[in-house]
């Protein structure tokens, strides 16, 4: 127990020291690229990775002063589009609803980042794809070798991997620490957060 304890936060020192800090830079100059063009930020993830994208959600709204969305926080629109047309496309027709264009990002939070041979995370893939076709830019924080979102975002902070029984964990807790450091940079910053306000 005490070695599992100890190990795991060896394994989060080390996946913070190879993280691509360039990556992270260049992530951090496409939002601030949308935030100056008055775009929007369109959040997706599945299981995990949907709780992160909600949390990020308030985060980019509240704290970076960023239009921000994820379909995943109306329950009742993305349960009846995966009942009527699939989970395949439910995030796609809801973008198409949203008319995402130009001056918008989408903002991948995943593990696997997508793949269509193991059929894992399509949803994902489409979004990419449609985000591609109407030239909105597409940045993730994804795991292992980044998958679909790793090839074909504009920018993705792949956290590495440094145990292979711990992805899934390391994932998506280093997507909010991430998160937290964009929110938080001075480029990205707008409104100052409660507790750093409470002298």
């Amino acid at each position: 127990m005490e070695n599992f304890i100890e190990n795991y936060f060896k394994e989060a020192i080390e996946v913070i020291n190879k993280i691509d800090k360039r990556q992270v830079s260049k992530v951090i100059n496409i939002i601030k690229e949308i935030k100056n063009k008055n775009g929007r930020l369109f959040i997706l993830g599945v299981g995990g990775s949907a709780a992160n994208a909600s949390h990020a959600v308030n985060d980019f709204r509240k704290i970076a002063g960023i239009e921000s969305y994820t379909p995943t926080d109306n329950v009742s629109e993305l349960t009846a589009r995966i009942n009527d047309n699939g989970w395949e496309s439910v995030f796609v027709d809801w973008l198409k609803i949203s008319k995402l264009n130009e001056n918008d990002c989408l903002f991948i939070l995943s593990v696997g980042g997508g793949n269509l041979e193991k059929n894992v995370s399509v949803n994902l893939i489409e979004s990419i794809k449609y985000a591609k076709n109407k030239n909105a830019k597409v940045i993730g924080i994804v795991g292992r070798d980044g998958g679909y979102t790793g090839k074909e975002a504009d920018a993705c902070i792949i956290i590495p991997t440094v145990n292979e029984k711990s992805v899934t964990p390391h994932t998506e807790a280093f997507q909010a620490i991430v998160w937290h450091l964009i929110v938080s940079h001075p480029d990205i910053q707008q409104y100052e957060m409660k507790w750093e306000s409470i002298k």
